[in-house]
């Protein structure tokens, strides 16, 4: 049986799948020649992450599809409900990548309250002709500690984030349609643990009261942060996307930006993804990164072996 993993897998997720019995492909196949190229090499598990769209053409163009497999949490990349009314099972990783998210989320905080992003881009400019300026500049930045996280979305991710916050002395607040409460458990050395229960409370509410937002919610059918709901927030309020681009109106942002309703912003998703708005590239408040949430060696060796267990034992009981 073959597995393509157009977009890449783990040597921990294709030894796996090799022990297995699968004969695995990670060449990488254009968007336009996949079609073909499953059909001449009778490809039965197809595997991507964001990057490959698995659309109803080759949904119904490519007949020994079996399998289709998303290295990671959003599946909207794929049309998973009628991939799986033809027969195809559709499986993500959805637990997979949490924690790297979520450290990406941080690290966007922690860079946006103290400048780093700007900072890093003018250092290696201005630093040894400029440096009193440059510090007079950078010299204004805030603690985290003690100012409130507002999450929206409380999943897996939400909660990792959470946890991140805690530890960190922030206050929390969420907010999610279908999650009423959650646990979050820290852990400590030794075993030790503590549990803390989180109410999620309406969106419209959690702006209003937040420092800084994190957004996690899948894809939406329009926008669910936009001029509107800034308008609402704490003036100087700081904004993570590491969600989806769309989530988030980049106009409405630069103009928040600009007029100083927002401090700053941390963005990893994008509306015009691949080709993001040069406005926002260019913007000196806005910390960047192209789409690497789970981009850490620990996410991908964890996505790569729980997509080789969910294929192995699905086709064990086919």
């Amino acid at each position: 049986m073959k597995v393509l993993a157009n977009d890449g897998i783990s040597k921990s997720g294709i030894t796996a799948l090799e022990k297995a019995g699968f004969e695995v492909l990670t060449v990488q196949v254009a968007q336009e020649q996949l079609q073909n190229y499953i059909n001449e090499h009778k490809i039965e598990v197809l595997l991507v992450r964001s990057a490959t769209k698995v659309r109803k053409d080759i949904i119904d163009n490519c007949p020994t599809l079996k399998i289709i497999g998303r290295g990671g949490v959003g599946m909207d990349n794929i049309d998973v409900d009628y991939a799986r009314e033809n027969g195809i099972e559709v499986i993500n990783t959805p637990a997979a990548s949490s924690a790297s998210v979520a450290e990406l989320v941080f690290a966007h905080l922690f860079g946006g309250v103290r400048f780093l992003h700007d900072s890093n881009r003018n250092m290696p400019l201005d630093g040894d002709t400029k440096f009193n300026g440059l510090k007079k500049s950078y010299g204004a930045g805030r603690e985290l500690r003690g100012k409130t996280l507002g999450i929206v979305g409380f999943g897996r991710i939400g909660r990792e984030v959470a946890k991140i916050a805690l530890g960190c002395g922030m206050k929390v607040i969420a907010s999610d349609h279908s999650i009423g409460e959650a646990d979050i458990t820290l852990e400590f050395y030794d075993g030790q643990k503590i549990t803390l229960k989180i109410k999620t409370e309406p969106v419209e509410e959690l702006i209003k009261h937040s420092d800084f937002i994190s957004l996690h919610v899948p894809a939406q059918n329009g926008y669910l942060i936009g001029k509107e709901e800034i308008s609402k927030m704490k003036n100087g309020v700081g904004l993570v996307n590491a969600a989806r681009g769309g989530v988030l109106d980049e106009n409405a942002l630069l103009e928040g930006l600009e007029s100083g309703k927002i401090s700053f912003a941390g963005l990893d998703v994008f509306e015009e993804e691949p080709t993001p708005s040069i406005k926002v590239l260019m913007n000196d408040k806005i910390s960047l990164t192209p789409h690497i949430g789970a981009a850490t060696d620990e996410a991908q060796d964890r996505i790569g072996t729980e997509l080789a267990e969910q294929i192995i034992n699905i086709m064990a009981n086919a």
